[in-house]
């Protein structure tokens, strides 16, 4: 039951870009609790999954004696659930939450990757992927309201999902 937690589904053992998989197995997830019940549910459920995910990736290491196991994608449905909680709105703002978050998280700029380095466990895991959502949601925001500030008349990042 802890993999299959961990790894979302299973969605993270892939042999390709598990990261990249389990964050694209969260996004359906994501668009539906935010159309059914909205963004505050979204950002209160990347909470418990945050807290749950942190406690079962330290019992994970303790049991594998591995750090950051690439399977385990809870921290990145986490992570794309914050970005998206931050800023969802219009077809565009949502796939480009979705896309920073994967590139902050890859990438790990700025103290993005302080955290993965210095942090232990499962909540330095889960932290770097919480920050990575933080940063694309408000970059997602960022971007839509200068685009939108500039090109006002003419918009696709005025195409509502909800």
């Amino acid at each position: 039951m802890r993999k299959f937690f961990l790894t979302f589904g299973y969605s993270g053992c892939s042999k390709y870009a598990p990261g990249t998989i389990g964050t694209l197995a969260a996004v359906p997830f994501a668009f539906l609790i935010l159309y059914y019940l909205g963004v505050q549910t979204l950002f209160l459920l990347s909470i418990l999954l945050g807290v749950v995910g942190t406690s079962q990736i330290n019992k994970h290491e303790q049991q594998t004696n591995t750090h950051d196991d690439k399977s385990i994608v809870i921290d990145e449905v986490v992570g794309v659930f914050i970005a998206l909680s931050l800023y969802h709105s219009g077809l565009v703002g949502f796939g480009l939450s979705v896309v920073f978050f994967r590139l902050f998280d890859i990438l790990k700029p700025s103290f993005i990757g302080k955290i993965d380095k210095n942090i232990k466990g499962g909540l330095g895991v889960m932290l770097d992927d919480v920050a990575a959502g933080v940063f694309a949601g408000l970059l997602s925001h960022i971007v839509c309201h200068i685009y939108l500030m500039y090109f006002e008349n003419f918009s696709i990042f005025d195409i509502n999902l909800f």
